[in-house]
């Protein structure tokens, strides 16, 4: 099953880990340093919160860290990335890194505005490296 994915930057990882878990009535699936994630069956939703008070600013201005969609396997990433192959969108493509504490297949697309996409599955959820989200080269 896909699911959405939601990442946000939070200005204190703590608060807001009991946060959203009393308001998804859902406890956090993976927390690590400055990082947490949430595999909400309801909506189907895959929360995460990466704590960067530095560059969160006030309210809801820097919230949105980047929007992501969890696809079941990495053949699903490759028919992705070959599709978007066709468009002629730009696109990055990412095989077995490391990133948000699990191995990972993806490919990122901006949309119009600017807002990065990642197409994603997680190949070890074991791991615990951790790489920053957004590449800074991407697209």
């Amino acid at each position: 099953m896909s699911r959405v994915q939601l990442a946000l930057n939070v200005a204190n990882l703590n608060d807001s880990i009991e946060f959203y878990s009393q308001i998804f009535k859902t406890p956090a699936h993976k927390v690590r340093p400055g990082y947490a994630n949430f595999q909400i069956e309801n909506p189907p939703l895959k929360l995460v919160l990466i704590e960067n008070p530095d560059e969160r600013g006030a309210g809801t201005t820097g919230a949105l860290n980047h929007l992501g969609v969890e696809v079941p396997s990495t053949g699903e990433v490759h028919d992705i990335i070959d599709y978007l192959g066709t468009t002629g969108l730009v696109a990055k493509e990412e095989i077995d890194v490391q990133c948000c504490h699990a191995k990972q297949d993806k490919v990122w697309v901006h949309d119009p505005s600017g807002a990065p996409w990642e197409f994603y599955a997680i190949t070890d959820d074991t791991s615990d490296g951790m790489t920053k989200e957004v590449p800074e080269d991407c697209c």
